[in-house]
């Protein structure tokens, strides 16, 4: 990495702004060009300094992160990295924010403040840096698919009651896989989701897409059960595994160790497919840093799954999908609003063109 990174700062505390300030400056390819009070005082520095990443507070007195961010990605779209309170209302803005347009967030530290800031810290770094490599550019002409009624999925569904969809996610994966699972119809094979997210997220973003789709999501426990009209997603903290019993899938989540970086890991999900569902598996890679899911999506493949990976121009960080195609585990690259149609055509036995 060449090119220093310039950043804008975004809390409403002083002390924290220059806690930021300072933690990102030890980076020497990080450049902070400003910090500001609130979002007012920080839309006229965007035009002034032109920073390549914000940091954001999610909670601000005058104008909230996620107001600020409503107003400001369709008129000026910059990568945007959420800095959050570990609690339940923090949560919840959070993933507003990741609705409205941020790539990632960090949480504030808890109690050991002492121990945590420097972990946040270096974990912002981190952030800030896979940020600036986001593809923003698409909440400047939004669009919104909707489904036609000739897009109805249900004919293809008649067989497929014993099939899987494995989806992987990181970086600009909340929103990616919304718009996929909410596409999907109720009567839809059971769908396994890994996206990177700490514990008490994931629980939140299950609740919240519940909400949202035909199919149940849930927050996977151990020893669910992997069945149509169902989507588990992986718990933070947790690695989970799907495995057949008898005639039924169910998924297995336990503590375990990071697997190629990650915990819950893409890759450990998509071996655990390749191995229970072979050719009954379908997987899907979605926008994400790094590779993770690479090894276990070329598993899959060999055991004679079928699948796809999002391409570059709608990724918001084109990794792990870029890794999964280069080794060859995933087929093609499809656009983020035709992956739902893709899939179910894959299920059908329909070839791709």
């Amino acid at each position: 990495m060449g090119k220093v990174i310039r950043v804008l700062v975004v809390d409403d505390s002083a002390m924290v702004r220059d806690i930021l300030a300072q933690g990102l400056s030890m980076d020497p390819f990080i450049e902070v060009v400003g910090t500001a009070a609130d979002p007012y005082i920080a839309r006229d520095l965007i035009v002034k300094h032109k920073p390549n990443v914000l940091t954001l507070d999610v909670e601000m007195p005058r104008m909230d992160g996620v107001e600020f961010l409503r107003k400001l990605m369709p008129q000026y779209p910059i990568p945007v990295v959420m800095v959050s309170a570990l609690t339940e209302k923090g949560k919840k803005i959070t993933l507003d924010a990741l609705e409205a347009g941020a790539v990632d967030f960090v949480t504030k530290p808890g109690m050991d403040v002492a121990r945590g800031l420097n972990a946040m810290l270096m974990e912002l770094r981190t952030k800030v840096k896979i940020a600036s490599t986001a593809n923003v550019s698409h909440w400047k002409h939004k669009r919104v698919h909707r489904r036609s009624a000739s897009e109805a999925f249900s004919t293809a569904l008649a067989e497929s009651t014993h099939k899987v969809i494995a989806i992987g996610a990181s970086t600009g994966g909340t929103e990616a896989i919304r718009a996929v699972i909410t596409s999907l119809p109720a009567i839809a094979p059971g769908v396994v989701i890994v996206q990177h997210m700490p514990p008490g997220y994931t629980k939140m973003f299950s609740d919240r897409m519940n909400s949202l789709c035909p199919m149940e999501v849930k927050e996977a426990e151990d020893g669910d059960r992997v069945m149509p009209g169902r989507i588990l997603i992986a718990p933070g903290g947790m690695q989970m595994q799907l495995f057949r019993s008898g005639g039924i899938y169910q998924v297995e989540c336990r503590e375990g160790k990071k697997v190629s970086g990650h915990c819950p890991s893409v890759d450990v999900l998509m071996h655990s497919v390749a191995r229970h569902v072979g050719p009954n598996a379908v997987g899907v890679m979605l926008t994400g840093m790094g590779s993770d899911g690479a090894e276990g999506m070329k598993a899959m493949r060999d055991a004679g799954g079928r699948t796809i990976a999002q391409d570059r121009e709608s990724c918001v960080v084109f990794g792990m999908p870029k890794a999964a195609f280069e080794l060859g585990g995933a087929e093609s690259l499809v656009p983020l609003e035709a992956i739902a149609r893709t899939v179910m055509k894959l299920l059908s036995g329909t070839e791709l063109t």
